[in-house]
């Protein structure tokens, strides 16, 4: 699959943020977040974005789906540091029926420090591909 979102710098193209503080546990020796921390941030971001649009992730779950992770895009603008209040915005870009793409934005007070991509498939409980539920689709095409 290949990335077809150009994920927006500009925070008002998202529907939804969600804040987390960076901890210092997430920083390595230069005192910058390592860039292995970010796909815990988005996952987050998702996260709470599904649950806010009423379509929890554990609904997903208890329906036999899960959305597994095929692509990672990050651009790097600005480092985070330890404490920093981290604003990651959040929009569905795409789907298709059998994949979706959600784009995000980081910012802290609201200059940008990241932009990314997510790409995943819909799996049933045992790993097979499955078509995404109906109402993803539609959401995009609502929002467009």
């Amino acid at each position: 699959m290949r990335l077809a979102t150009e994920p927006s710098l500009d925070p008002e193209t998202y529907p939804f943020h969600h804040r987390l503080r960076v901890r210092f546990a997430e920083t390595d020796a230069m005192g910058i977040v390592h860039h292995s921390r970010y796909a815990p941030y988005l996952e987050e971001a998702r996260v709470e974005f599904l649950r806010a649009i009423g379509r929890p992730y554990t609904a997903w779950r208890e329906a036999g789906l899960d959305a597994a992770v095929l692509e990672l895009w990050v651009q790097y603008r600005q480092p985070l540091h330890f404490d920093d209040v981290v604003d990651v915005h959040v929009r569905l870009a795409t789907a298709t029926r059998t994949a979706f793409e959600m784009a995000y934005l980081l910012t802290v007070g609201g200059r940008v420090h990241a932009r990314a991509v997510t790409v995943h498939g819909c799996v049933t409980a045992d790993g097979r591909p499955t078509r995404l539920p109906a109402w993803l689709p539609a959401l995009v095409a609502d929002a467009t």
